[in-house]
């Protein structure tokens, strides 16, 4: 029988998971956006743009529904996770794309998930369920086949490496801060200011936003515009939703949908049709993801034993 505690925390579980299947959808079409808007803007210049369009999406939603300041205790988390997570990261993938194939990039940024798996567990003691390690691994080597696939002949720089690798450590990093912010702060406003830090720190790059603005062409303006109001608003606020409600390292796992979902929207909207090895990787992404989410099935209570009648008769004897 389902008691009402029990229904309740299904109905969360599903408010979740559909959380943060928004996010990773709307991750995803970020990296389609990238493309047309990388073209035009420079990687400090498009994270910035990016951030002030999300912050002030953001800001409204805040006034509108009056959230006012997060609490002071969480101010210290907000900071390091916009400056990390919001910022740098934003920053360091833009610029670590430019110098490397899309295939190394894919490969170095997936490793993100798995350090975050690790730093959640040590600092905000996660559990490692066998699930959880078992679909990580299946998405792993499904983002190697992916990667692998995709990469071409442009070559990889150390540079470009180092920068898609300090993209992953930042992701990381800023969702272990932000996670024990959301125990006091709502997920809009850990989002809102985030994005507002995040903003903040890329203000030295303003000067390059103005003047590639003025010379960019509409369709990368456009772009940045979608980076900020739905990859960044939207999916980061439904993201800490998710996130409140879950462990950092399965929503880590989560993400390893995105670089199938990717491959989708790649041949759907820019007409690349994927070879047999990306789709095979695709899957596999997917396939673990399932199984990093799911649960074992809940055992049946045991059944209490029923009282010895004979010791019941003697004892009204007595």
């Amino acid at each position: 029988m389902t008691t009402p505690a029990h229904a309740t925390a299904r109905r969360t579980d599903r408010l979740a998971a559909g959380a943060a299947t928004v996010t990773v959808v709307l991750w995803a079409s970020a990296f389609v956006s990238i493309r047309s808007a990388g073209a035009a803007y420079s990687p400090g210049a498009l994270a910035l743009g990016r951030l002030l369009a999300g912050a002030v999406i953001l800001g409204a939603i805040c006034l509108v529904r009056r959230e006012g300041w997060p609490p002071r205790s969480t101010w210290r988390g907000i900071a390091i996770s916009g400056v990390l997570w919001f910022g740098v990261y934003m920053v360091a993938l833009n610029w670590g794309e430019q110098h490397v194939d899309a295939g190394t990039a894919a490969l170095v940024v997936n490793i993100g998930p798995i350090i975050l798996a690790l730093l959640s567990s040590r600092l905000l003691g996660d559990a490692m369920p066998p699930r959880l390690l078992a679909g990580m691994a299946v998405s792993f080597a499904g983002a190697v086949a992916v990667g692998l696939s995709m990469s071409g002949e442009g070559g990889s720089s150390v540079l470009g490496v180092v920068l898609c690798l300090l993209a992953a450590v930042t992701y990381a990093a800023g969702v272990v801060a932000q996670k024990p912010v959301l125990g006091r702060a709502s997920p809009l406003q850990a989002t809102t200011f985030g994005c507002l830090v995040g903003a903040v720190a890329c203000l030295p790059f303003a000067g390059q936003l103005v003047h590639e603005a003025a010379d960019a062409p509409v369709s990368a303006t456009l772009n940045m515009l979608y980076l900020g109001v739905f990859p960044t608003a939207l999916a980061f606020t439904t993201w800490a939703y998710a996130l409140a409600r879950t462990t950092a390292s399965r929503m880590g796992a989560t993400t390893y949908a995105v670089p199938a979902l990717v491959v989708l929207m790649s041949w759907l909207f820019l007409g690349e049709v994927p070879g047999l090895m990306t789709l095979a990787g695709g899957v596999l992404c997917l396939a673990g993801v399932a199984v990093s989410r799911s649960r074992p099935r809940a055992t049946a209570p045991e059944r209490e034993p029923e009282p010895d009648r004979q010791t019941d008769r003697e004892t009204d004897r007595a």
